[in-house]
């Protein structure tokens, strides 16, 4: 066989591609291996026929060619530097692999660039993104979460250093926990529980209580919205008992508001009160700062929460709360405030004050709307009973 006879059509095996790329034909190939053999003491031999065979993956009457004797096994994987399985594959195998290695390679240089810098840097990017989320809705910033969730994953699971690698989860984890609610509030609960499956898990490998319990409590949220309230209250049990005294008092006060909005979702009025009552002792006085999960909870914003749950158990009080709270409550939180009204309207309405619970019905489909918020457009949905 000539040199241009071998090389009609597209080699069937990574052997004979590699032969090719030392533009040898099979007779020079197989007189290099027994020169090779011969330099470095290898027993093995092979042929030109046996060449032929292999490279075609068949015997000239079509039957399956057998594995080489293990002693041309070993000649041929030290002269070509690669398994004998990866030698006899098609060779886009290879071409894959190859790529694959790249790939590696790529994402594991990126990893090491990594420094407190960029942390930084993409910590600002996750306050810049919630600023929108809770202005603008879920709809505007919830595709640049999701990619930067991804990017984080890609981050995490390549970098070597151990406490690069923890930030990087933390980052993980909060932005996990904004993709879950931004996908319960757009009303797809099932991606939502899997953004805060990611959360969790990254969560664990912070070694950080406060960002597990977090990441824990805000998938009982979901639980909630299944109709699946005293999961959530067991779940909200568990981060509390489990956080006490190790995470700050704000996370602590955060956890006994979600524990007292699950209670009062589960019908248990007297525990519920109870939990919030909780909540208002441990708030700290100053919350503009704090370590570890981000949670939105001062005085105003644990009124509202208090309203909602009093207005979920049928309490006249809500209605008082609320309004304190509407009052005071910061005009950039669009979507707390589209759910604070669909509570002064249950509330109202349950009241009896149709007029008000209508007025205030109106505004939050008005602003559910604006912002995309098919969890807040569902309640108030369910309000039209009430309202006729």
């Amino acid at each position: 066989m000539t040199a241009s006879d071998q090389r009609e059509g597209s080699p069937r095996t990574v052997l004979e591609l590699k032969i090719r790329q030392r533009n040898q034909t099979l007779a020079e190939f197989a007189t290099a291996a027994e020169e090779f053999a011969r330099t470095f003491g290898e027993p093995g031999s092979i042929s030109e026929r046996h060449l032929k065979r292999l490279i075609a993956g068949c015997k000239s009457d079509g039957s399956p060619v057998g594995r080489p004797r293990p002693a041309t096994v070993r000649l041929l994987e030290r002269m070509l530097d690669l398994t004998i399985d990866e030698l006899l594959s098609p060779p886009d195998t290879l071409r894959r692999a190859d790529t694959g290695d790249v790939e590696l390679k790529q994402q594991l240089s990126a990893a090491r660039r990594v420094n407190a810098e960029i942390l930084t840097l993409i910590h600002d990017q996750l306050n810049t993104v919630r600023h929108l989320d809770r202005q603008l809705g879920a709809t505007t910033a919830h595709d640049e979460v999701a990619i930067k969730i991804r990017q984080l994953m890609r981050l995490r699971s390549h970098s070597l250093t151990p406490r690069i690698r923890e930030r990087l989860a933390a980052l993980l984890a909060e932005f996990g926990t904004l993709a879950g609610w931004q996908a319960l509030d757009m009303g797809s609960v099932a991606n939502a529980w899997q953004f805060y499956e990611q959360a969790r898990d990254a969560a664990r490998e912070t070694e950080d209580v406060a960002f597990e319990v977090h990441s824990a409590a805000e998938q009982a949220f979901v639980l909630i919205e299944v109709n699946e309230a005293a999961s959530a209250v067991e779940l909200l049990h568990n981060a509390e008992r489990r956080g006490q005294r190790v995470i700050s008092p704000l996370l602590q006060s955060w956890l006994a508001a979600a524990h007292g909005e699950a209670l009062a979702a589960d019908g248990k009025r007297s525990a519920s009160l109870r939990a919030f009552d909780r909540a208002s002792t441990l708030l700290p006085t100053d919350v503009s700062t704090m370590d570890g999960p981000f949670v939105v909870l001062d005085p105003v914003h644990l009124a509202r929460w208090r309203g909602h749950a009093l207005a979920r158990i049928g309490e006249p009080e809500a209605v008082d709360v609320l309004s304190s709270a509407l009052n005071c409550l910061d005009p950039t939180f669009t979507r707390a405030e589209a759910g604070l009204r669909v509570d002064l309207a249950t509330a109202f309405l349950a009241m009896g004050e149709r007029e008000q619970g209508r007025a205030h019905a109106a505004r939050a489909r008005t602003l559910a709307a604006e912002i995309g918020s098919v969890r807040q457009q569902r309640r108030i949905a369910q309000l039209r009973e009430l309202a006729s």
